[in-house]
């Protein structure tokens, strides 16, 4: 499996790879974000949503589950830390197939619903504002997409 490794030295660097994820995704992507609380996840998720032409305040959607912005494409944002407990379906096929891009945090508590295809992102402190960002592709388009994204980065495989 192709895993690619990027590292950020303050939250606009973070912002920054994931605003080019933004520009670069198509309906119908899904992208998980794994990492401990302040790692960086929602920083990521605002840089995705400016990349998609949303022009609302993004922020985490931990008592909603769910938000949805508009963009270029829809974006839906969800928060399932809450749902660990639950075996609550809230519809998730309509977002993983319908016409937007989805980003979960916290995907691992609702892995049974997740599609085989997606790109897993975790983001890892590593000091100050550094952080580690570690991307896995679960597919061909994921992994072109990583390859597309990280073209003029400083990665490690």
């Amino acid at each position: 499996m192709n895993e690619y490794k990027v590292r950020t030295s303050s939250p606009e660097d973070t912002m920054k790879i994931s605003e080019k994820l933004g520009m670069l995704a198509e309906e119908q992507d899904v992208f998980i974000l794994e990492g401990d609380l302040g790692a960086g996840k929602t920083t990521f998720t605002k840089g995705l949503a400016k990349g998609l032409g949303v022009n609302r305040v993004v922020n985490s959607p931990t008592f909603n589950i769910i938000k949805e912005y508009k963009g270029r494409i829809p974006l839906y944002h969800m928060d399932v830390y809450r749902l660990a407990e639950s075996e609550e379906d809230l519809g998730f096929d309509e977002y993983f197939y319908g016409s937007g891009v989805t980003v979960v945090e916290w995907a691992h508590l609702i892995e049974h619903y997740l599609p085989s295809s997606l790109l897993k992102i975790s983001l890892f402190h590593e000091g100050g504002n550094n952080r580690g960002i570690v991307l896995e592709p679960k597919g061909e388009r994921y992994i072109r997409l990583c390859e597309e994204l990280l073209k003029n980065e400083s990665i490690s495989n």
